[in-house]
């Protein structure tokens, strides 16, 4: 199985020594670097540039420069995606997006995770598991969210907040860690 298989499963793989995901990586990252150094007036080609970098889209959307992202393929945005400056998606696993998601800026949402054995982490072994935002959702300014995380329809995310676990539909959260504080 290629590290890449692996990395697609969660399972541990190597991201810093294998070939073929340094490529890859390297692609969408001069990609990202084009993107982000195109004039904000050049609309048309802000679109097309980011619809190479990015899986699928839907629909009318918006991200402003900057922009990062490991491999690309593995983000899906809905229809009417809204990204304020400074969004970082590390996307070794599936991040996807649906409709009306509306994402403060200096926001990063990171799918992988290292081992806590420093012997295994020294390897430059990782694992990833996906995230998953449902529709009309707003993101706060400067909110991390973790590997594994699922937020629900309809859910407001506090600025500042750390999410570490599922957020349901329906829901205001924040803090480090973010929980659910009240029902929307």
């Amino acid at each position: 199985m290629s590290e890449k298989e692996k990395m697609l499963n969660g399972e541990l793989y190597d991201a810093n020594n294998d070939k073929a995901l340094i490529e890859e990586r390297i692609k969408c990252k001069v990609l990202c670097h084009k993107y982000n150094n195109l004039s904000p007036d050049k609309t048309n080609e802000r679109e097309e540039l980011i619809k190479k970098i990015i899986g699928k889209t839907k629909g009318k959307f918006l991200i402003e420069q900057p922009f990062m992202c490991d491999y690309g393929y593995n983000i899906e945005i809905g229809k009417n995606f809204y990204s304020n400056h400074n969004l970082i998606i590390l996307d070794c696993a599936k991040v996807t997006f649906g409709d009306n998601v509306f994402i403060a800026p200096n926001c990063a949402f990171y799918t992988a995770y290292h081992p806590l054995d420093y012997k295994t982490r020294n390897k430059g072994l990782e694992s990833a598991k996906p995230i998953k935002v449902g529709n009309n959702v707003w993101i706060g300014g400067n909110v991390v969210i973790l590997e594994g995380v699922t937020i629900g329809n309809n859910v407001v995310i506090g600025a500042g907040s750390i999410v570490t676990k599922d957020i349901p539909d329906n829901s205001l959260a924040f803090g480090s860690p973010a929980k659910k504080i009240k029902e929307l």
